[in-house]
């Protein structure tokens, strides 16, 4: 009897918020408990900075002391072998010194890398987008790249053939060099940095050791994560997939098609995804919400698969996309039950024009609701948008363009499919503090008399990297999964013979 008490007496506190959860995501309601949740959090993460700076602060001046007192010590063996020798005396110097130049403080900081130009780029006769803006992400880098490509025009103008010099190759060494430290694209492939450390050991450098305070606040942070939030959050994701198959099937077999259950179907969807919104505790701030689209087709930069879902809590889509087995299997067989996705084979998704056709025909329909496309076609690690597909952009018609940008201190919602499983990344999130993020509705566009599909989608891209904050990237996303093509490699070989030729 006593360890029931005790196990119900544990067990309270969770089943008694979880009661409450379901009945507010019923009703679509909220205390605004989860954006003070994240207020705490965010005053919690800046108090582990001070002490992480102060700590490293003290470190560095121990060191310093340490270091003196060496450099001291030296200095008196010194002297006393320069009076025993009858020498001159030496002023009081050390090697050590003089290369530091910090009076026995050492310089241990890391040269960064300034990349001047980027030459191994696709050219726009090459690649399958054409190149309407530069891969560097300032205005000086873009400056440079410019001197560079005129002098290359003015070496390859020259009708005056020359000599090979061995300093012709030092661009393409220094390129290479850098692509080898540090390149823009395989980066993007990887879950971003952190400026501060947010009490999570997947995103820290040892941090949690650093004091005795931030190891007591980590390890609190720990046990609420792993005994409170992961075990609620298992339970509502599991009470809302099992909610979500019973609604839909229910609205998708007893209503007949018609306006009424259109408006019932784009209820219960938004009113589903919200009750699975709280099982990784999301807070979403939507922006203008007059953009909000209403038909044709919603373009989004791409960085985890609960983008259709942050969306969704706000508005009803229908998606596109590969038919999948496993969780995404069970969420895409309820979803196709109540409203129209289109959900195609493997097989299938080689064939575009197939896919296209469909597409046209949903677009087709004004009653249909938008339909949502993440154009990269895969995971960017949320600081970047990649090449988009043109695909998208040849059925005509209104795009609706929709710049999502995720807070990574709470959580990296960012999806890692060579390295991670679905379920593997579930448990990544649900171990997290929260998954915060920025929805902005841009203004509908359209493409302009004679612009090009490639054109188009340049710059519906160009406007999300710019109301995201993210870098505007021309490669293609798929080099997450192939080598670069052959022919971008043999474009640069017939440019460097050109500016050897002199042609």
């Amino acid at each position: 009897m006593a360890l029931l008490e005790l196990a119900s007496s544990l067990l309270l506190a969770p089943f008694s918020v979880l009661i409450v959860v379901i009945l507010l995501a019923s009703f679509g309601k909220s205390f605004g408990i989860r954006r003070l949740y994240v207020r705490m959090l965010i005053r919690l993460f800046e108090y582990g900075r001070a002490n992480i700076e102060s700590a490293i602060r003290k470190d560095s001046v121990d060191r310093g002391n340490e270091i003196e007192h060496e450099i001291g010590e030296q200095e008196e063996k010194t002297i006393k072998l320069n009076l025993n020798s009858k020498d001159k005396i030496l002023p009081k110097t050390n090697g050590l010194v003089n290369k530091s130049g910090q009076n026995g403080h050492i310089s241990n900081g890391t040269s960064v890398i300034t990349k001047e130009s980027l030459i191994l780029v696709p050219d726009k006769a090459i690649q399958t987008t054409t190149v309407t803006t530069t891969t560097t992400t300032s205005i000086n880098h873009k400056e440079q790249s410019q001197v560079i490509s005129e002098n290359n025009n003015e070496e390859i103008k020259d009708d005056k053939p020359r000599d090979f010099k061995l300093d012709d190759c030092f661009e393409y060494i220094k390129s290479g060099m850098e692509a080898i430290i540090e390149d823009e694209v395989t980066s993007r492939f990887e879950a971003e940095e952190l400026k501060n450390w947010n009490l999570l050991t997947r995103t820290n450098r040892g941090y949690e050791f650093i004091s005795w305070k931030l190891t007591v606040i980590w390890f609190i942070g720990f046990l609420i994560r792993y005994l409170f939030l992961l075990p609620l959050r298992i339970v509502i994701c599991f009470i809302g997939v099992l909610w979500l198959t019973i609604c839909t099937a229910v609205v998708g077999w007893t209503l007949p098609e018609g306006d009424l259950k259109r408006q019932i179907v784009s209820i219960t969807l938004i009113h589903c995804s919200e009750f699975l919104s709280n099982a990784i505790s999301s807070v979403v701030n939507y922006h203008n919400p007059e953009n909000r689209p209403v038909n044709g087709i919603c373009v989004a930069n791409h960085t985890s698969p609960i983008d259709a879902l942050m969306l969704m809590c706000d508005n009803c889509y229908s998606l596109i996309g590969q038919r999948h087995g496993g969780f995404l299997g069970i969420l895409q067989r309820a979803l196709a039950r109540a409203s129209p996705h289109i959900w195609f084979e493997r097989n299938e998704a080689k064939d575009r024009s197939a896919v296209a056709a469909r597409l046209r025909e949903h677009v087709s329909d004004p009653k249909n609701p938008p339909i949502l496309i993440f154009p990269e076609g895969t995971c960017i690690n949320n600081t970047s948008v990649m090449q988009f597909k043109k695909g998208s952009f040849e059925v005509g018609g209104v795009i609706y363009p929709v710049a999502i940008k995720y807070d990574a201190r709470f959580g990296d919602a960012f999806w890692n499919s060579s390295r991670y499983s679905m379920m593997q990344y579930l448990y990544m999130m649900m171990t997290s503090w929260a998954i915060v993020c920025d929805v902005w509705y841009l203004p509908p566009m359209y493409c302009e008399e004679g612009e090009s599909a490639i054109d188009f989608a340049n710059r519906v891209k160009r406007t999300i990297a710019k109301q995201g904050g993210l870098v505007d990237l021309m490669w293609d996303g798929q080099l997450k999964r192939m080598k670069a093509k052959k022919e971008w490699k043999e474009l640069q070989q017939e440019k460097f013979a050109e500016r050897l030729k002199g042609d």
